[in-house]
């Protein structure tokens, strides 16, 4: 039987086109001014749905694995997904990609790994430029409900690939593509235009407080 947990109040639960209620939220006053905000947002809002841009950006961990989530999420609707890594070197066998070649989930990592440890930045930047072009034409082939561009805002910060190119792609795209950014320091062009943007902001790593290194299954 399938248990109704619409009723349910718990923090954190997650309700199609509803805000998180906050504890302090729960009250008669805090239930009403909800339910007035969302209708409210309802009247503003146009019929039906739209593509989106999301970007996930700030200094804390968790913007790939956020993006891994909502991969993982659309699949599981039957939506056709793909994923392309602007750093990840290509030889890697991080565990996303091990998942996805057995689910037969489009992940493909088009890097040479971290930028700040390369000598030929000419190099990286062909191999950023060759990963955009990969970008545009997944964006523009029809085949997709979701591209999702891991980790890109590092060569736009560097330079390598030109913002406005970018932006323009995103807007000429199919209006139900949604597209995922993933990186640190996006930048506010970019924020502007997207239709979400989460900080992911550090408060506590084990690495700075207790010098443990990246973890399988944790980090890769």
């Amino acid at each position: 039987m399938h248990e109704d947990t619409s009723a349910s109040l718990t923090p954190g639960d997650s309700e199609q086109n509803q805000s998180e209620i906050e504890i302090d939220e729960l009250s008669d006053e805090g239930r009403a001014r909800k339910r007035q905000e969302q209708a409210g947002a309802r009247a503003r809002g146009r019929a039906g749905r739209k593509g989106l841009v999301i970007v996930n950006t700030g200094n804390g961990k968790g913007k790939t694995t956020a993006a891994l989530g909502l991969l993982m999420r659309c699949w599981g609707q039957d939506m056709r997904v793909v994923m392309l890594q602007f750093l990840k070197a290509k030889t890697g066998k991080w565990g996303e990609i091990r998942a996805a070649q057995r689910m037969g989930v489009e992940i493909t990592p088009l890097g040479k790994g971290f930028s700040w440890m390369s000598e030929n930045i000419e190099q990286d930047r062909a191999v950023a430029q060759a990963c955009w072009q990969q970008c545009r034409e997944k964006i523009e082939s029809g085949l997709y409900d979701i591209v999702i561009m891991d980790e890109i805002t590092y060569p736009l910060k560097f330079g390598w690939l030109p913002m406005e190119e970018v932006i323009t792609t995103l807007r000429q795209r199919d209006p139900m593509l949604h597209i995922v950014i993933t990186g640190r320091d996006a930048s506010q062009e970019l924020i502007e235009y997207a239709d979400m943007v989460t900080e992911m902001r550090e408060i506590k790593h084990p690495y700075r407080l207790q010098g443990i290194r990246a973890q399988k299954g944790i980090e890769f």
